[in-house]
């Protein structure tokens, strides 16, 4: 019986020192933000009078191809590349996006709000200031129906079907690699390469194939859709992906870094039963064993 007076003891003093101190340390560690916003709802009042309009997608094929492709691909219409990733890295800073998927991967409202001014959209004016200008310039200058138009024609020429691999390719992987994904092959390394996306970034952007174990969903979460809520000032601008893109992009990331977490979460209770039946057989042992001493 003083045993058990003794784990029990035990017991509480661990659970009031955990409840105690893991709040507070993931407090610190893990600071509450607002939820993701997938509405993107800053930039409503910028593109109020777009969202008015009704898009049409084949005067967008005109004024996109006209006014993009000189730095964008779109293979989904045969615009290859211009330049290949190192090339274009070296004029941008970093590698241009195809535009084959963004009507699939992007908020349309943030689209058109990126198209207006992709500084503002992306939350990183802070990079360019004094003197320096982003890599795509804003076309704040055009008539709103001419973004509706534009927006209106590239959700009409994405897939309608990704895998979260694509997903992946196409919105993450111009700045980070993941090379768990393809260790050998190496075809999972960023395409901007490593001197001119940290020259552009003030940083080399971070492999992400543990991001998940070391991050864990929920600030993956809210850091996609938002650095600056977790990084004030940070040089990763906002994606602007739509809720099911990153949370395919989120998906990729457990696929690679975190593998066998159903099996993990499926052992954890059966090792604590198992734990459990160890201690009660324990405790019986011990006391047949030392009855007559006690």
């Amino acid at each position: 019986m003083r045993e058990l007076k003794i784990l029990a003891v035990v017991v509480a003093l661990t659970l009031i020192t955990y409840w105690g101190v893991e709040p507070f340390a993931h407090s610190q560690m893990h600071p509450h933000v607002a939820p993701a916003d997938f509405t993107f709802s800053d930039v409503q009042e910028d593109i109020k009078d777009i969202k008015a309009l009704q898009g049409d997608a084949v005067n967008g094929e005109t004024l996109v191809t006209s006014n993009c492709t000189a730095c964008h691909s779109i293979e989904a219409k045969g615009f290859p590349a211009v330049m290949d990733n190192a090339s274009s890295a070296a004029a941008y800073g970093v590698t241009p996006p195809d535009l084959s998927s963004a009507g699939k991967l992007y908020n349309a409202d943030y689209l058109a709000a990126f198209i207006k001014n992709p500084a503002k959209a992306s939350k990183v004016s802070h990079k360019f200031v004094e003197g320096r200008v982003h890599p795509m310039p804003a076309y704040d200058w055009m008539q709103p129906q001419e973004v509706a138009d534009m927006v209106a024609f590239l959700k009409s020429i994405a897939p309608k079907e990704m895998t979260n691999k694509e997903v992946f390719h196409d919105a993450c992987q111009r700045c980070h690699s993941i090379k768990y994904a393809d260790m050998k092959g190496g075809t999972m390394v960023a395409f901007t390469p490593n001197a001119d996306i940290k020259h552009y970034m003030g940083k080399l952007p971070p492999d992400l194939s543990q991001f998940i174990r070391s991050r864990g969903h929920e600030y993956l979460e809210t850091f996609v859709n938002d650095p600056e809520k977790h990084l004030e000032g940070t040089a990763m601008p906002r994606v602007g992906l739509n809720e099911e893109a990153q949370e395919q992009v989120v998906s990729y990331l457990e696929e690679i870094g975190d593998s066998k977490k159903s099996q993990r979460e499926e052992l954890g209770p059966k090792f604590l039963i198992y734990l459990v039946i160890f201690a009660i057989f324990g405790f019986l042992w011990k006391a047949s064993k030392w009855r007559d001493v006690h």
